[in-house]
């Protein structure tokens, strides 16, 4: 394979790390003293999927060797796009480097648990991307990715979080001008409907869960059949890839609806959600809330566990990292389909005041059966208010045109858009274990 930028990372490896499934990632000296700095050294100690071992105890792999993964597809993409005409317009070796290093590092703002937390919109919870901003443009990163890599860590930082404040106000000496056309090919490669994130998440993801869903698809024809839309500036596939990409949509969809969304898992996301909200308004506790974004997963747990004891929503807490697992249970779902009305009522209210209806359902539920019901023995879990990225993808014709894969695919169409954010995202209703009996034959309907 022709090298077109003299990168060393895109030639033979002289060295390698081994991930699952039986893949060699390899590694140079610069790549090496990136993934030794503490910052990415951090991701060892974080779980890529979080609760979802809950469900599937296999499910423990880390956001390291998720990064890892993601990088090795960063190569796997240079490399096959480089035979790409007309792609010597498009990308320099500032930016094939750019996104090389912009693969590896773009987990590492992430801390435990973050994406159940700031779907909840808390002001007081930072946003993962100002994180990685801080990790990146200072400290052993920055000088890494400027000595090493003759990069600015601004640029870096400005390509995995491109339209936040710090990006659009980023207007430092340090910066390269990194023309327009080359940011949005290289966004549509870390960030678009298939990219070098999903490519391995779901792979990755549905190997250590134990289940077939995420790996049923022809990753290699989809490789191989990457192309570039011209006219947008933007990642496409030929047509030859169009069954592969199809699967692949297929794949999320399974995934979404048997682990990510996974009953279970929702009852677990729904505890811990209640557990940072009450934490963080409380005025003895908040100020933990402010350290978790610098812990560790076991750090964090422990953070929880002491700020939780002896308050009203323990049970929440206890529950999950305690001695003993007791998983809120399931009473009530509602979707579009079968209960469009609930659905629409609670999807994508804000986090509090779906908070403060449990109580209202506390009291309502404590007069109906004659037992006592806290708010905190009723959770409602909500899909949150960000809507699931529509799968905007173009399939070049053998005569050169392109056309939109959802025009292509009617089950494509229905799969990324409707299925993901009215079906699968279910709104919930969890009580605690000990009332499931008195509560499982409630109609709930009539008390929404």
């Amino acid at each position: 394979m022709t090298n077109y930028w003299g990168v060393p990372e895109l030639g033979p490896p002289h060295s390698v790390i081994r991930i699952s499934p039986d893949i060699n990632v390899p590694v140079t000296r610069r790549v090496k003293r990136l993934i030794d700095t503490a910052p990415f050294r951090r991701l060892s100690r974080i779980s890529q999927l979080g609760l979802v071992s809950f469900v599937y105890p296999g499910a423990t792999h880390t956001r390291m060797e998720h990064s890892l993964g993601v990088y090795r597809n960063a190569i796997d993409f240079l490399q096959r796009l480089g035979g790409e005409d007309q792609l010597g317009n498009v990308l320099t070796e500032y930016d094939a480097k750019l996104f090389l290093v912009a693969a590896l590092l773009h987990d590492i703002g992430h801390w435990p648990f973050c994406h159940a937390v700031e779907d909840m919109l808390l002001p007081t919870i930072p946003r993962h991307e100002s994180l990685a901003r801080r990790l990146i443009v200072g400290g052993e990163m920055a000088e890494a990715i400027e000595q090493d890599w003759s990069l600015s860590p601004n640029d870096v930082a400005n390509l995995l979080a491109p339209n936040t404040p710090m990006a659009a106000q980023d207007t430092t000496s340090s910066s390269r001008t990194v023309r327009p056309i080359a940011s949005i090919l290289l966004q549509s490669m870390l960030s678009g409907p298939i990219d070098i994130d999903k490519l391995d998440y779901l792979e990755r993801d549905s190997l250590h869960a134990g289940v077939p869903y995420g790996r049923n698809f022809d990753r290699n024809r989809l490789v191989s059949s990457l192309c570039i839309d011209h006219a947008h500036h933007r990642l496409a596939i030929s047509d030859k890839g169009r069954t592969a990409a199809e699967m692949m949509v297929f794949a999320r969809y399974v995934m979404f609806s048997e682990v990510y969304w996974h009953h279970a898992v929702r009852s677990a996301t729904a505890m811990l959600q209640r557990s940072v909200f009450e934490i963080q308004r409380d005025k003895v506790s908040s100020s933990m809330a402010t350290k978790w974004i610098d812990m560790n997963e076991s750090e964090m747990i422990d953070s929880l566990l002491v700020a939780s004891r002896d308050r009203e929503w323990k049970a929440c807490t206890e529950g999950l990292f305690g001695a003993k697992r007791e998983l809120y249970k399931r009473v009530a779902q509602f979707d579009c389909l079968s209960h469009p009305e609930q659905h629409s009522a609670l999807a994508r209210k804000p986090y509090d005041e779906n908070r403060d209806l449990c109580e209202q359902l506390a009291h309502q539920l404590s007069q109906k059966t004659g037992v006592a019901i806290g708010m905190h023995d009723i959770l409602i879990d909500a899909p949150p208010t960000k809507l699931e990225v529509q799968f905007q993808l173009d399939v070049r014709q053998r005569d050169g045109s392109m056309r939109a894969l959802g025009e292509l695919s009617p089950v494509v169409h229905a799969l990324a858009t409707k299925q993901f954010d009215d079906i699968v995202k279910r709104v919930r209703i969890f009580v605690r274990p000990s009332l499931f009996a008195p509560l499982a034959s409630i109609d709930f309907t009539e008390l929404l």
